[in-house]
C-alpha cells in the first residue's frame, strides 16, 4: 500500500481506521482517480467507496487554498455524515463541513464563514447555501456525486443542474453507485470516464434463506425468527411506514428493545436510531429502504424481508447491509406459501424453512445504554476527554465504555446498561474543556 498512496498515508489509513491494505476495488479507483481522468465507480453497498474516491481526491488538495476545493453531493444526510466522519478522521488538517436538511441555517453559515477545503452535502441544501451565501465557487477543480443515482432517483435533477452549473473550473467528476446499470445524465459533465465496475461482485458470503410464515401470524413468526438470532446485530426491512409502525408497536408489546429509521422521522431523532444501534444500546433496526444504502451501520449479521419489495434493485441493496468487506451474513426472506412473489425472487427457488416456536417471551437486553453530552467538537472536546471523564469521575473501566461519537455541538457515548444512570448522575453539570455539560441517559 506504501508504494501506491505513500508512506504518510499509509501511516494515517492505519493508525486512524486501522486499515493495512486497500482492496481489489479500492487500489483501481485510486489509479483511475490519480490519472486526472473522469472516473465512473460501481460497486456494492459495503465495499469501501467512501474511502476508495476520498482518499486520493484528499491527496490532490492544495493545503494552501482559502476556498472549497471538493464539492461531494449525496442523496441522504446520513451519508453526508458518514463522509465527513471518515474525513475528519483521517485528520489531515483540511477543514470539511456538511451541509444538509433539517440541520440549522443558521449552523451552515456559521460553519462556511471560514471555508471549508471540502464541502460535502445534500442537492437540496448544497443549491439552498450557493443561492444564500457568497461563495467563492472558482477553486472548486473537483466533484464526486456519490450514490449518484440515488438523487436522481428522489428527485434532485434540478438542484444538482444548478449546481454543476455554477461550478466554472471543474476538472475532474467522480461519480459512484452499488450498481453498474444507472446512465450518466449529460448536465453532469462526463468526458470519456475511466470506468471502474465491481458491481457483479461481492466481498462477503451472503446466504439468502427463505422463512415460510402464515398468512396471519406473519408476526409472530417475526418474533420467533428474532429469538433465534439474539445477540446480533440486524435490519428489519418493510417496504411501507404503515407496515413499519405496526411491526414497531407488536416489537414493543413483546419487550424486544428496537429503533426505527424511515422517511418523514425528525433529523435528530434519525440521528440517535442510528447511533444507538451502532453502540449497541439495540440490536435490532426497523427501517423502510431509506436505510438500504449510504449508511454508516457496520457489523450487520442478517437482514430480515418482512416485506419482499417489487424490483430486484431494492433487494440488492437491502442485502448490501450484510456480509459486508469479507464478512458473513445472512438474508431473510418472511413469506406465505400462497403470497404473490416478483418475478426475480421467484426465479431464486428458495426452499421454505419453518421456524420453531420459541418458548422465550423476548429477547435479552443489550449491554449498553447511551449517555448524551451537551458539549461537542465546537467547544473542543475530543473523545480522550470525554473518556477520561468517565473514567475518573464516573468510575467506570475500559470495558464499560464503548463507542463514542463526537458531533459539532453534542456527543453520544455507549456505557454499560446497569451503570448508566449512576453515571450520568456523577458526572453531569462538569465542565468539560472549559463548558459546563449536562449528562444524560438518552
Amino acid at each position: 500500500m506504501e508504494e501506491q498512496i505513500g508512506r504518510d498515508w499509509a501511516r494515517r489509513l492505519k493508525s486512524k481506521l486501522n486499515i493495512t491494505s486497500l482492496n481489489t476495488m479500492q487500489s483501481e479507483s485510486f489509479a483511475a482517480v490519480e490519472s486526472g481522468r473522469d472516473v465512473l465507480l460501481f460497486s456494492p453497498t459495503g465495499t469501501g467507496k467512501t474511502l476508495a474516491f476520498l482518499l486520493p481526491l484528499m491527496r490532490l488538495l492544495d493545503p494552501n487554498s482559502q476556498e472549497i476545493q471538493l464539492l461531494i453531493l449525496v442523496p441522504s444526510r446520513e451519508l453526508a455524515q458518514q463522509i465527513e466522519q471518515v474525513a475528519r478522521t483521517l485528520g489531515t488538517g483540511f477543514k470539511v463541513n456538511s451541509v444538509y436538511g433539517g440541520r440549522s441555517g443558521v449552523q451552515d453559515r456559521l460553519d462556511l464563514k471560514h471555508r471549508p477545503a471540502i464541502l460535502i452535502g445534500t442537492p437540496g441544501r448544497v443549491a439552498d447555501r450557493f443561492r444564500r451565501d457568497d461563495l467563492n465557487l472558482d477553486e472548486v477543480r473537483y466533484l464526486a456525486l456519490d450514490e449518484f443515482d440515488k438523487s436522481l432517483e428522489i428527485g434532485f435533477e434540478r438542484e444538482m443542474k444548478q449546481i454543476i452549473g455554477s461550478l466554472p473550473n471543474v476538472c475532474q467528476r467522480i461519480l459512484t453507485s452499488a450498481t453498474g446499470s444507472t446512465a450518466v445524465p449529460e448536465f453532469v459533465g462526463v468526458i470519456d470516464p475511466e470506468i471502474v465496475d465491481y458491481s457483479a461482485e461481492r466481498t462477503g458470503g451472503l446466504r439468502i434463506r427463505g422463512v415460510e410464515a402464515g398468512t396471519k401470524d406473519r408476526l409472530a413468526t417475526l418474533k420467533d425468527l428474532l429469538l433465534t438470532l439474539q445477540g446480533k446485530p440486524g435490519v428489519i426491512f418493510c417496504n411501507f411506514k404503515n407496515t413499519l409502525f405496526e411491526v414497531s408497536d407488536f416489537l414493543s408489546d413483546h419487550r424486544i428493545i428496537h429503533g426505527c429509521f424511515y422517511g418523514g422521522m425528525e433529523q435528530l431523532d434519525r440521528d440517535q436510531s442510528l447511533i444507538t444501534f451502532r453502540n449497541g444500546t439495540h440490536q435490532l433496526l426497523l427501517a423502510t429502504d431509506l436505510a438500504a444504502r449510504g449508511l454508516d451501520i457496520p457489523e450487520i449479521a442478517f437482514i430480515i424481508h418482512f416485506e419482499i419489495p417489487i424490483h430486484l434493485e431494492e433487494f440488492t441493496h437491502r442485502n448490501g447491509r450484510t456480509a459486508r468487506m469479507h464478512r458473513e451474513g445472512e438474508a431473510i426472506v418472511l413469506q406465505h406459501k400462497d403470497q404473490r412473489l416478483p418475478q426475480y425472487y421467484r426465479d431464486m427457488k428458495l426452499d421454505l424453512e419453518q421456524v420453531a416456536p420459541q418458548q422465550q417471551t423476548s429477547v435479552l437486553l443489550p449491554e449498553f445504554s447511551t449517555l448524551y453530552i451537551s458539549g461537542g467538537r465546537r467547544d473542543k472536546i475530543s473523545k480522550g476527554d470525554i473518556a477520561g471523564l468517565l473514567f475518573k469521575q464516573g468510575g467506570l473501566t475500559k470495558e464499560e465504555v464503548g463507542v463514542i461519537e463526537l458531533q459539532q455541538n453534542c456527543a453520544y457515548v455507549g456505557v454499560t446498561r446497569e451503570k448508566a444512570y449512576e453515571v450520568a448522575e456523577k458526572t453531569t453539570n462538569t465542565k468539560l474543556k472549559k463548558k459546563k455539560v449536562r449528562i444524560s441517559v438518552l
